[in-house]
């Protein structure tokens, strides 16, 4: 995964939401090399040090090479996407709504307008300004542009760097904390690790209480390095808060990250469920380097009809 603001290949992104799975992992395997060399050539532009192997591999263009990143989407969307499609697809189709009744309503003006609703998107006459990971301007040059509502796309929308391939811009849906479903008495528990893999569950059950780095590093046996980059994956994600003391800066969970591995909070109205042992949240979430502190320091992307 890129971090905030880098660049991922276009070639992983194919499609204008219109492809089943094995069609969109197929066309993947499809792409062609000089293309293959292009974008992970920029993607790989800014390490120190050459590119990894497995990055190298796929650059060839060889159909075994090219088998591996299908056949991972394939197994990712097993574990990560498919037991989940039912609140995904409900999601999805309550965002579709309310853009078919902004559109029925007011006309066409009116659905680009409904975007304009979402926390930090405004209208600007033909435009449409809306929070993104680095300044850029797409120009639609009289070309349709499709939005797709994406679930597991956090805090700005996305769109394709190559402006030759047909123009997507993927917004976030935003699910709540808690989506994850609960399941039935005797159903087998998700693991959390399967999800953010082993070393970032440990970080994540540990910030059950704040934590500096030192202290997380030496709580984990981990190198105070390897912490560090953990805690900032998470941060990422929005899993983690990151804040000041004075000279100490502490990680603790937010709101999402506590769901995670605790579930969804409990209906309004519920009765109080006995509070699981030594497991607490701290009240609170909104601290530097939760999505919401950066909506000051982040740049706009500008659409322009």
């Amino acid at each position: 995964m890129p971090a905030r603001g880098g660049y991922f290949p276009d070639f992983l992104t194919p499609g204008r939401g219109d492809l089943a799975l094995a069609d969109g992992a197929d066309r993947v395997q499809a792409t062609p090399r000089r293309r293959l060399v292009a974008e992970l050539a920029r993607r790989c532009a800014g390490l120190r040090g050459p590119a990894p192997r497995s990055v190298r591999w796929v650059a060839t263009g060889d159909a075994s090479a090219l088998r591996w990143p299908g056949g991972t989407l394939r197994r990712y969307h097993a574990l990560a996407v498919a037991p989940y499609l039912t609140e995904i697809r409900g999601r999805a189709a309550e965002d579709r709504a309310g853009r078919a009744e902004a559109a029925l309503s007011g006309g066409a003006e009116a659905l680009p307008a409904s975007y304009a609703e979402l926390p930090g998107r405004r209208r600007q006459g033909s435009r449409l300004a809306t929070p993104y990971p680095e300044p850029r301007l797409l120009r639609l040059g009289g070309r349709p542009l499709t939005l797709l509502p994406g679930f597991f796309c956090v805090r700005t929308p996305l769109a394709l760097l190559d402006e030759s391939l047909p123009l997507v811009l993927v917004h976030p849906l935003g699910p709540a904390p808690g989506w994850l479903p609960r399941l039935g008495a005797g159903a087998a528990k998700p693991s959390v690790a399967q999800l953010i893999g082993a070393s970032r569950a440990h970080v994540l059950e540990a910030l059950e209480i704040p934590m500096t780095t030192t202290a997380l590093a030496t709580a984990l046996r981990l190198a105070p390095s390897t912490a560090s980059r953990h805690a900032a994956v998470l941060r990422e994600a929005g899993l983690v808060a990151t804040r000041r003391e004075g000279n100490r800066v502490l990680h603790r969970r937010t709101a999402l990250g506590c769901a995670l591995p605790d579930g969804p909070a409990p209906a309004v109205g519920a009765a109080p469920a006995a509070p699981p042992v030594a497991r607490r949240c701290p009240s609170r979430t909104q601290q530097v380097g939760t999505p919401g502190s950066q909506d000051s320091a982040t740049s706009m992307k500008m659409l322009e009809t």
